[in-house]
């Protein structure tokens, strides 16, 4: 089936399990090992009537690319997001909150940042097509499920996509080290998207000047920077702690 796609690990294919169990097009799972976690999910997939095959780890590497799979690969049949930015834009009822990232090409810090997104509920992943990594299997894993509940938008110009939220009222900031005044001092509570860069590099340059305003997430030690999820972490949290 040439439309599916991959998802491993217990997490990510028991979301699927959980929201969307008529999407999956079949589970295979490592045959050796029946330990108690192994026994709880192959219960539950057999509640939602999944087909089970059972296959051995070169199988299961093959299938997703990695021995990380924790024994269990499905293949799933992509859910429907959102068909565009201006489709979630426009459906909401409530101050946009927006996480762009710049230069994030590591599928391990996008998953994490999907994760932290869907956590903090904002309704949207914006990244630039030339610049980004795309939600692979690895990703979706490290996401835990979030890859497939927030709508992520890969776009041809970032600059102009900011441009463009910046025209419906959506205050863009940007995250700088460098920059004098603390994401804690930003006011959080209006239609908002958080522009953070890759660690050690940062935004581009165009991404910068294009930002309404940039802050900073203080620092107390002596590293330098944090990683782009963390960071997203930090911002997004005290958007929802002041939107509370």
């Amino acid at each position: 089936m040439s439309s599916a796609k991959i998802l491993f690990g217990f997490h990510a294919v028991t979301v699927r399990l959980k929201t969307a169990p008529q999407s999956i097009v079949d589970i295979h799972v490592d045959a050796s090992r029946r330990d108690q976690r192994m026994r709880q999910f192959l219960a539950r997939a057999e509640e939602a009537g999944v087909r089970l095959i059972d296959s051995d780890d070169d199988r299961l590497q093959r299938l997703c690319g990695t021995h990380r799979h924790q024994g269990v690969v499905a293949r799933v049949q992509p859910l429907p997001m959102a068909r565009s930015l201006d489709d979630v834009l426009d459906g909401l009822e409530v101050a946009p909150l927006l996480l762009v990232l710049d230069g994030v090409t590591d599928p391990h810090n996008l998953g994490a940042c999907l994760r932290v997104a869907d956590g903090a509920g904002a309704h949207a992943v914006i990244a630039p097509k030339d610049h980004a990594v795309g939600v692979n299997a690895t990703v979706a894993k490290v996401a835990s499920g979030a890859a497939e509940t927030v709508p992520y938008f890969m776009v041809t110009n970032l600059a102009r996509t900011l441009a463009e939220l910046k025209e419906r009222n959506i205050w863009v900031i940007g995250t700088a080290g460098e920059a004098s005044r603390s994401v804690f001092d930003a006011d959080l509570k209006v239609p908002v998207a958080l522009v953070l860069g890759a660690e050690g590099t940062g935004l581009r340059q165009l991404t910068r000047k294009t930002c309404d305003e940039l802050v900073s997430i203080p620092m107390r030690g002596v590293v330098e920077s944090l990683n782009v999820s963390v960071a997203s972490g930090i911002c997004l949290y005290e958007a929802l702690r002041q939107r509370r």
